[in-house]
């Protein structure tokens, strides 16, 4: 038995990684010629350094995203700021803090004028419980009090989270995130980033491991169809030809949800799209220049990766901002970095601006009713992806989940 998986981003990865651990024969196709989908990188020829597609934050409570690379033998590739918290700016009212939750799940934390966010008080993170009042159709601004916590912390956890503003993204959603994360402590709650980038931490231990398995993914393999045959998937229809399906042989389907709403006969999935915008600016840092993550509140920049060589910024729900000139962003964001780390200086940089118009889906309510679950009609496919429904929002962790989960239906139904 062989279990065939399309597409060779993140999630795709994810299942044949896990299913190939467990023995089982995998078959990986991927559409492109290089694998990561979205997280993926490259080498920037006039900024002299390798860059990420898009900038991603995970945290210590992604506990998927670190169990897929401690199979890979690759959990040494993420790395956080010493000291312990987050490093907030806060533009607005022209202040810098330092937000540091204390290592256990009892918060007692939010009793330290020290450790909380400035200019609140304990009880005032109580009302972060009315997330767990709130129902399907709730979106995050509707559920929490709008006070100087709100403002600073929720807000802007929720917009980078869910990659939808607050007025329109799911509480529900955000609930998921905290109840793994912040809600469990400092432990869980600690930023991380690629030590050199996404690629060399998610993407090539998993293309090494497939590799020396005899699963390298076949580039150039864009699936136009699949043959049906009696409520199972008979094949798999490429531009190069047809690769049949044995009997009991498997699909996880990995791919973009327009791509499956294409090839999937009566699959609903999420239409809505939201951007985001990315910067990476060069910088003459020395290698030994210690990785830095900042938030910054009431600018233009939501975070800032600062690492040797290059500081690197992100902004998510970016619809005010995907449509302006590089230029003015550059000049922008980077106000934004040079506000975090002085050092820089004022002038800007050699930088790489990218837009990604549909970074991920849309995370409102309505969008998170229409994500379908990883079994489908037909008893030998199943889906995999970050728009899937995984009980988390479109993120890297989201994504390998769903791989996981693909892979562990399809062996259970029968692939070994």
């Amino acid at each position: 038995m062989t279990v065939h998986v399309v597409g060779a981003g993140l999630s795709g990865l994810a299942a044949a990684v896990a299913l190939t651990q467990a023995g089982v024969a995998v078959r990986l196709y991927e559409a492109a010629a290089q694998a990561g989908g979205r997280c993926r990188s490259y080498y920037d020829r006039p900024l002299g350094r390798v860059i990420d597609n898009g900038n991603h934050l995970l945290l210590s409570g992604n506990r998927h995203a670190l169990h897929y690379l401690r199979l890979l033998g690759a959990d040494d590739r993420l790395v956080g700021p010493e000291g312990e918290g987050f490093r907030f700016i806060d533009l607005t009212l022209g202040r810098e803090f330092q937000l540091r939750p204390n290592s256990g799940p009892l918060p007692w934390w939010v009793f330290s004028s020290e450790r909380r966010v400035p200019g609140t008080h304990a009880f005032d993170y109580l009302g972060i419980l009315r997330l767990w009042f709130a129902g399907d159709e709730e979106t995050v601004a509707r559920a929490l009090p709008h006070d100087e916590l709100y403002r600073i912390l929720w807000e802007p956890l929720a917009v980078s989270a869910l990659n939808t503003p607050a007025d329109e993204a799911s509480a529900a959603g955000f609930r998921a995130v905290l109840s793994r994360t912040l809600l469990r402590g400092g432990a869980a709650s600690r930023p991380l980033v690629a030590r050199q980038d996404l690629g060399n931490s998610f993407v090539e231990p998993a293309l090494a491991f497939l590799t020396g398995r005899g699963c390298a993914p076949r580039h150039g393999s864009r699936l136009k169809r699949l043959r049906i045959e009696r409520n199972r998937i008979a094949g798999l229809e490429f531009e190069e030809g047809e690769t049949a399906l044995e009997p009991g042989d498997h699909l996880v389907l990995a791919v973009p949800p327009a791509v499956a709403e294409r090839i999937v006969p009566a699959l609903e999935v999420p239409t809505a799209d939201e951007p985001i915008v990315n910067a990476h600016f060069a910088t003459s840092d020395p290698p030994e220049t210690p990785v830095e993550i900042v938030a910054i509140v009431g600018g233009a920049a939501q975070w800032v990766f600062r690492r040797p060589g290059l500081a690197s910024v992100t902004v998510s729900a970016a619809r005010g901002m995907v449509d302006d000139a590089p230029e003015a962003l550059a000049a922008r964001l980077w106000a934004d970095v040079a506000r975090a780390f002085p050092s820089l200086g004022m002038a800007v940089p050699p930088y790489r601006i990218i837009k990604e118009k549909r970074a991920t889906i849309r995370q409102s309510p309505a969008d998170e009713a229409l994500r379908p679950a990883a079994e489908t009609a037909f008893g030998n496919l199943w889906l995999a992806g970050d728009w899937t429904r995984t009980g988390l929002p479109a993120t890297i962790e989201g994504s390998i989940l769903s791989g996981f989960r693909a892979a562990g239906l399809a062996r259970r139904a029968g692939a070994g």
